[in-house]
């Protein structure tokens, strides 16, 4: 990965088996996701970077500054990267975007009653949100 990273390569980063490019990644989300990168990666997933506050990525102020900025900051840049991977993994295991984002949007009885997007905020939750899309995409009770 270099500067000139593409939201394609930005979202394969963030699947690659390979070491190298996952440590680039974390590099790339430590020094801060620049505000183009961050716009055209939520565009190419059919989301737009105001979706970040009705996500829980972000509040709206805090977005707000960081879009006037220009970049966002390493925890920010952490966030985003959460939300775009499990984006990605609920529009694959769903089909499309606005069936993932209804999935996200409802709660969700494995997950007590919370919506999966209510777990955004932390690694753990997102990692329970994999989890489940893993048994949806094994046709296991979810």
């Amino acid at each position: 990965m270099t500067a000139g990273i593409t939201e394609k390569s930005f979202i394969q980063a963030q699947f690659s088996d390979n070491p190298a490019v996952r440590l680039e990644l974390l590099e790339k989300l430590e020094n801060g996701l620049e505000l183009d990168l961050v716009e055209a990666t939520a565009k190419s997933l059919g989301v737009e970077t105001r979706d970040f506050a009705t996500f829980g990525v972000m509040p709206r102020r805090t977005l707000s500054h960081s879009t006037a900025k220009g970049r966002f900051s390493a925890e920010q840049s952490q966030r985003i990267a959460r939300f775009f991977r499990i984006m990605v993994r609920a529009t694959d295991t769903f089909g499309d975007t606005e069936r993932a984002e209804r999935w996200l949007k409802r709660p969700s009885r494995p997950l007590r009653d919370h919506a999966p997007f209510e777990l955004l905020d932390s690694e753990e939750g997102a990692r329970l949100i994999e989890d489940l899309l893993d048994r949806i995409d094994h046709g296991l009770a979810a």
